[in-house]
């Protein structure tokens, strides 16, 4: 059976070698590879027409994903966004994997009371989501208000740069989080960072512990916040444990102590 990963970039990509090795591990008959997608809109025919039973979405294609969908699984539906597909039959079952997968991935932070969320896309929808249904305060910082409903609709605090900035010199003293995370796609191909400068370090300041979704480098964002002093970690186990689940529902086995660290040691290791 076919799987396979879509996005744009998805070169980088080690959700290839991390279910390859489940596979081989469970001896299941399946094969993982990369798919490098440029228009979105095309998901669902690609999908498909290679016939793939099940699938992966990154970035920047989750939003248009849940569009095309046949049938939203479980907390999907709220975020509007998907990471996961199933054939199932011809019609395309789709989940969100990343929501629980990042819960599970920020535990070792502690109790965790005030997030600043960094980036307003699918994978930011998935994160708010899943932090507000733990009553979890949210306040998310984005380039522009173009998707504020969403998060408003939730409670979080929205702001673009310039909503911020003013925030942060009128009344600096209420910004104080448990934790800041990069949800955009800023220091995986380049040297940016997810905010202007002059603002990201005042909101680093302000904060305890760091999380970026980007995995497997030192991004500009957890320089920053490691300059300063915060406890950090970059997005590999969010990878694996939203993998994790994506494989159980690939394989409809329940992934076992053994299985998970093998599928972990397939993340670090450099095949491709």
């Amino acid at each position: 059976m076919k799987f396979t990963i879509y996005g744009n970039p998805v070169e980088h990509s080690k959700s290839p070698q991390m279910h390859n090795a489940g596979f081989e591990e469970l001896n299941f008959d399946g094969f993982y590879t990369k798919t490098l997608l440029e228009d979105g809109n095309n998901l669902k025919e690609n999908f498909l027409k290679n016939n793939i039973q099940g699938a992966n979405i990154t970035v920047p294609h989750k939003e248009k994903a849940f569009m095309q969908a046949d049938e939203i699984v479980g907390i999907a539906s709220k975020i509007g966004a998907v990471n996961t597909y199933i054939n199932e039959n011809g019609k395309i079952k789709a989940y969100n994997t990343d929501a629980p997968g990042f819960m599970r991935a920020i535990e070792e932070f502690g109790d965790i009371k005030d997030v600043l969320l960094l980036g307003a896309g699918g994978t930011a929808k998935a994160i708010s989501v899943a932090l507000r249904d733990k009553n979890i305060d949210v306040t998310v910082v984005n380039r522009s208000i173009n998707k504020k409903d969403f998060f408003e609709n939730l409670n979080c605090k929205f702001y673009d740069y310039n909503g911020i900035e003013k925030v942060i010199e009128t009344n600096n003293e209420s910004l104080k989080y448990d934790l800041i995370i990069n949800s955009t796609s800023a220091g995986l191909k380049d040297k940016n960072y997810p905010a202007p400068l002059n603002i990201l370090t005042k909101l680093i300041i302000n904060s305890k512990n760091a999380i970026d979704c980007i995995y497997g480098k030192m991004t500009p964002f957890l320089q920053e916040a490691s300059k300063n002093g915060l406890k950090y970690k970059d997005g590999e186990d969010m990878l694996l444990y939203q993998g994790i689940i994506a494989f159980e529902l690939f394989t409809n086995v329940n992934a076992d102590k053994k299985v998970v660290k093998v599928m972990r040691d397939g993340l670090n290791n450099n095949c491709k």
